[in-house]
This record gives structure tokens, C-alpha cells and sequence, in this order.
């Protein structure tokens, strides 16, 4: 399916703005994705999936009139091309929140790491090796880019773009500017881990506060229209009786 995905993504990066795949392929990289799915094979999907739905709001909207099936059709077209964007997202906002919540902990073990003797690359080696999850997964890779090469600094902001976290992107600034300024990292993982866990505490209450009023619609939708028939079924059954 590979040719065919390629030539079909192609024929749809032609339709469309000229920073689509670049884009895409950041949202991939962000999502974890980059490395298991192309953004012309995404975008071959987006458009598979897209004309099914077209084709299945036209065949159901059609029964009733052909103009309810156009609309229909491109209602379920349109909706049909979106929803791997959707799912892209959803995945995109799952990484961050646990990179988010694995930030705290993988700092300390880095501060420990360094304290106890061990190079910033040899601490990123032990975090690797007792951690996992998206974080880590990070870590790994800007490890390996290290291994081969790559500078400490410009690995850790390679990391910084693919991850986009303003926690992280915080430490690594931190990190980079004591590898310029030849400071010691072990105060610095220290205070950066202090911090990316204030800010945890901070993000948890702030959801917290923010659940009653994302719980308005479903109870607007769902519990006061069956409370209502409830209260006043009864009411409206006398008042017919009485007529």
C-alpha cells in the first residue's frame, strides 16, 4: 500500500497549501507518530476516508432527495477528511500531558545522577535505562543523536521542537545556557525539577477548576430535561384530567 499511498498523498499535497506537509509532519513528530506513518500515507487516509463519507451521506441523503444527498454527502465528506486530524490531536495531547506529568521525576533522577558523579550524558543514560514512557522515549533518542555527534545543545533543542512543552523547553534553556556558561547542571536540575513540579500542581488545580463548568452542557443536555419530565409529567397528566 505504500506506492499507492505515496501517489494518492501527493495528489492531495497538490491541492492543497504549500506548508501543509511540513506542518503535518511536525504535528506527526509532536504526536509520536513520525516514525510509524508518513504525512503523504495521513493524508492518502484523510482522503480515502473522506470520500467514503462523501459517498455514504450521499447514498443515505439521497433516499430522501438528491439535494439532501449532496449536502449530506459533502456534510459527511467534509467531517470524514477531519477525523484523523482529530485523532492526530488527541494523540498530540495525551504525549504532552505525559510528558508533563514524567518532567518532575525524570529531573530528580537526572539531579541524582549528576550529584553523584555521572556527566549529563551518563545520567540521561541511567534516566533511559529506569524510566519509560513518551519522556524518556525523548531522552533516548537526543541520547543517540549525542552518541553520534550531534552537540549536547543542539540535540536538547531538537528535542525541544519535537516534544513542544514550555516546561521542558524551560530546563533544556536552562541546560544549554549552563553548557555555555560552564555552571554546574546539578543546581539546575534541582531547580528546574522544584519548578516543573509547582507547575504540575498548578495545571492539576486549574483542571480541577475547571470541571464544574465543562460539566454544565452534559447536565444542561441530559439531567434537567429527564428531571423535568420527572417533576412535571405528573403535573401535566392531572392538569389533562381535570379538563
Amino acid at each position: 500500500h505504500g506506492p499507492v499511498a505515496a501517489v494518492l498523498g501527493g495528489l492531495v499535497l497538490r491541492v492543497m497549501p504549500a506548508k501543509t506537509r511540513e506542518n503535518l509532519a511536525r504535528r506527526l513528530l509532536s504526536a509520536g507518530l513520525a516514525n510509524r506513518v508518513s504525512p503523504e500515507t495521513v493524508l492518502a487516509a484523510k482522503a480515502v476516508i473522506g470520500g467514503l463519507g462523501l459517498l455514504a451521506g450521499f447514498v443515505l441523503g439521497s433516499k430522501a432527495a438528491v439535494a439532501t444527498g449532496v449536502l449530506l454527502g459533502l456534510c459527511f465528506g467534509f467531517l470524514g477528511f477531519l477525523a484523523l486530524d482529530v485523532f492526530v490531536n488527541g494523540r498530540i495531547r495525551d504525549r504532552r500531558e505525559r510528558v508533563l506529568a514524567a518532567l518532575p521525576d525524570a529531573l530528580d533522577l537526572l539531579a541524582v545522577s549528576v550529584e553523584a558523579g555521572l556527566g549529563f550524558d551518563g545520567a540521561v543514560a541511567k534516566l533511559v535505562e529506569y524510566m519509560d514512557g513518551p519522556l524518556i522515549e525523548e531522552f533516548a533518542l537526543t541520547l543517540n543523536e549525542m552518541r553520534i555527534g550531534e552537540s549536547r545543545s543542539e540535540a536538547l533543542k531538537r528535542m525541544a521542537g519535537r516534544v513542544d512543552v514550555p516546561e521542558l523547553g524551560s530546563f533544556i534553556r536552562a541546560v544549554v545556557q549552563a553548557d555555555q556558561l560552564g555552571t554546574s547542571i546539578a543546581g539546575i536540575l534541582r531547580v528546574q525539577a522544584a519548578d516543573a513540579r509547582l507547575r504540575r500542581q498548578f495545571a492539576a488545580e486549574e483542571k480541577a477548576m475547571k470541571a464544574p463548568i465543562k460539566m454544565l452542557v452534559p447536565t444542561a443536555l441530559f439531567i434537567f430535561p429527564a428531571l423535568f419530565i420527572v417533576i412535571l409529567g405528573p403535573i401535566l397528566m392531572n392538569f389533562r384530567r381535570n379538563l
